[in-house]
């Protein structure tokens, strides 16, 4: 190489650098700095199903030296994945949930005497799902075609569920892919999951950032008052291309685990199902089962690339939208009156009341099984045409006015 090239390249380095330091000079958050493409490490982590993009990982260094794993470090390549509801690379297509045989799904358990809980989970685009600390399983398509899970773990209350949620990138390290022609476009993110035990996606999770890009002007990333990892006014299709940054935070080890304090990371988003833009069959052929469910992610669906979300589960928290309209009661003027919950309810206590409010038989122990038949005996007979039946759970109270009609 010729002497004038030599000043010229390194006129071209100097300058890069200069533009790095400057870039980050507008920075003064507490997360780790890089820019441009990372190095690949390991090339297509899921070969072989048709129409999947390019799932590859890679390693960067940013300014402080650490090294960072892109887009994010992930168990995917221990094999231990989520059972499938709906995923077309491993052929398994059902038009709705009546084609899912729920009893070959297996149990996940954490706790013997636990509750067994059904889980329905779809993220865009890569999930890791934890158990009070414990690993339960991994999404089996980590970028694209669009998939989705179905799960069962056993396990009692209080507990804490988490997951890692990875937007996947094609640009490593530049949190940004192929899109019609631009190559250069920004994906997004999104989550939604329903349980069998009430517990829904929606803003009582926690959910924190941990690697945000692409990034064209690193003083809109900021940190807010409630621990928020913002940034809001960030273009969310910035220019810069090979040149864009990204913002990196270190993981706690512990973050999974049931008793991490999470309680300054700020509360997760909710995003509606056109936002997160999933038209596709494993999340429109079960529209059924999502309930009240949203969609959730952090405060930035496009530019957080890496997100850790959180849900203490609490001994009362499936009580929240169980009433008495939930309840079936069977022969309420027999000797015995059969009761139905919708939930497992154990430990209750109950009483009969007369018209006039007057206790005339107490239970001091009732036990409910789902769905199941469960029967108090009346051990006097009932001569008013209506009386009331009241059962204590957890000092929440439903109270039955039941008449000889019903």
């Amino acid at each position: 190489m010729s002497p004038k090239f030599k000043y010229i390249n390194l006129f071209i380095g100097v300058l890069l650098i200069n533009n790095f330091q400057y870039a980050q000079n507008n920075y003064s958050g507490t997360g780790s700095v890089t820019q441009g493409l990372a190095i690949t490490t390991n090339s297509n982590i899921f070969p072989g199903c048709t129409g999947a993009r390019t799932a590859n990982i890679g390693t960067i260094t940013s300014s402080d030296s650490i090294s960072w794993t892109v887009p994010a470090q992930t168990n995917f390549l221990s094999n231990n994945f989520l059972p499938d509801l709906y995923n077309q690379c491993a052929g398994i297509t059902p038009s709705n949930i009546s084609g899912v045989n729920i009893n070959n799904i297996p149990v996940t358990t954490i706790d013997l005497d636990g509750d067994t809980i059904i889980g329905y989970i779809l993220g865009d685009n890569y999930y890791e799902m934890y158990i009070n600390g414990v690993f339960v399983g991994s999404d089996p398509v980590p970028y694209t075609p669009f998939n989705s899970s179905i799960v069962k773990f056993k396990v009692s209350r209080p507990y804490t569920i988490a997951f890692k949620l990875v937007d996947w990138e094609e640009n490593l390290g530049l949190g940004s892919e192929n899109n019609n022609g631009n190559l250069f476009h920004a994906g997004d993110g999104g989550f939604i999951a329903y349980f069998s035990d009430g517990i829904i996606t929606d803003q009582n999770w926690k959910a924190q950032t941990y690697y945000i890009s692409p990034i064209e002007d690193l003083s809109l990333v900021k940190e807010l008052p409630d621990n928020t990892r913002s940034t809001l006014g960030a273009s969310s299709s910035p220019s810069c291309n090979t040149n864009c940054f990204g913002v990196h935070f270190e993981i706690p080890s512990n973050w999974m685990d049931k008793n991490y304090n999470d309680s300054l990371w700020p509360n997760a988003i909710t995003y509606s199902p056109s936002t997160v833009g999933v038209n596709f069959p494993a999340y429109n052929n079960f529209s059924s089962i999502w309930s009240d469910s949203k969609f959730i992610w952090s405060s930035n669906l496009v530019l957080d690339n890496l997100v850790l979300i959180r849900r203490k589960v609490e001994i009362t928290d499936h009580l929240n939208k169980l009433n008495e309209n939930d309840f079936k009661i069977i022969n309420p003027f027999n000797d015995k009156i059969k009761i139905i919950a919708p939930i497992k309810l154990q430990n209750c206590s109950g009483k009969l009341l007369n018209s006039s409010g007057e206790k005339i038989i107490e239970w001091e122990k009732i036990n409910f099984d789902e769905n199941a038949i469960c029967e108090l005996e009346l051990l006097k007979k009932i001569n008013d045409d209506h009386y009331f039946l009241s059962i204590l759970y957890q000092e929440k109270e439903y109270v039955f006015k039941l008449n000889k009609s019903n």
